[in-house]
């Protein structure tokens, strides 16, 4: 004996009655939800395989946004600003924003006790104001007085914040918690917008983003040839970059055998809490490292708040 059981997500009609049921429409809609929901809820759970990236559904769709606007806007402007303005002008351009964010690399390097070139950041502000016409030429470069690069989420690094999930920001790109932090604090205290007219405030800062975005046009296509996934090939990128910021471009090797305690080479200052620990020989007085000691354990000597600066 065979019985038929009505199909009531595909019949427009009542099964027993042959009248339109009012609950058709509405049973369709709620089979459709669910399915859309667990599509979603699958296709979320297969997106978040880096554990640095918890987040990776949401930050994917603010990527997808700001490509969107970069590549209807921002990109396109960049171009044109390359064909209409030349190179001696953009380059002018670039200095004089880059004068402006000497202020950062200032506090930045006196917060992270850089104290010396703190002081030669400072003298590449006095010196490209004045002689460099308000920074668009690059004088103290010329001189020695070389430029640094250092921001707060580099100084909160540097006292031993980790760096918490990868994070998109809308507008502003690749970020971290900790980093985003940093960049939100000095966009509020932007020398640019402490100026009182709203005008100048945005002029200057469109021309700035204009000025990055048209140095980074070679990188955009190397970027668009190389990468299958452009979203992973950034966000591996961006905490690449930041390790090599944090160490000053010169980031201690971790796992081919050498020890984490290994220092940059001479003259150069990481960008890491150093504090001398009791429970250490002086560097002469070290016993020499056993065959087979793993990093790990080469980590323990080190100060709790040393370690986890360079971990971040």
């Amino acid at each position: 004996m065979r019985i038929d059981v009505p199909d009531l997500t595909r019949s427009s009609k009542d099964a027993v009655t042959g009248i339109p049921s009012p609950l058709h429409g509405r049973l369709q809609s709620a089979v459709r939800l669910c399915t859309a929901a667990l599509m979603v809820f699958a296709v979320s759970g297969c997106a978040t395989t880096d554990p640095r990236d918890p987040l990776e559904p949401l930050n994917r769709g603010i990527y997808e946004f700001n490509d969107a606007i970069d590549r209807g806007v921002v990109k396109p402007v960049a171009q044109a600003y390359i064909a209409v303005v030349p190179q001696t002008g953009r380059t002018g351009v670039s200095n004089f924003f880059g004068n402006i964010y000497d202020v950062w690399n200032v506090i930045n390097n006196a917060l992270q006790g850089k104290v010396s070139t703190a002081f030669s950041d400072l003298g590449r502000i006095a010196l490209n104001t004045t002689v460099g016409l308000l920074g668009v030429v690059d004088v103290a470069s010329r001189v020695g007085l070389d430029k640094s690069d250092e921001d707060l989420g580099q100084t909160l690094g540097w006292w031993g914040i980790g760096h918490g999930p990868y994070l998109v920001l809308p507008f502003l790109g690749p970020s971290s918690v900790r980093d985003g932090v940093g960049t939100l604090t000095q966009i509020y205290f932007d020398p640019i917008f402490q100026i009182d007219d709203a005008t100048t405030q945005w002029s200057l800062a469109g021309l700035r983003l204009i000025s990055l975005r048209a140095d980074l046009l070679g990188a955009g296509a190397v970027l668009d040839t190389a990468a299958s996934d452009r979203y992973a090939f950034l966000r591996d990128a961006y905490f690449q970059r930041r390790r090599s910021q944090l160490w000053d471009g010169n980031p201690p090797r971790l796992k081919d055998g050498v020890s984490r305690r290994q220092m940059p080479a001479a003259g150069v200052q990481p960008s890491i809490v150093e504090l001398p620990s009791v429970w250490r020989l002086p560097a002469s007085q070290e016993p020499p490292a056993q065959p087979g000691q793993d990093a790990a354990s080469d980590e323990a000597l080190a100060p709790p708040l040393q370690t986890s600066a360079r971990l971040n």
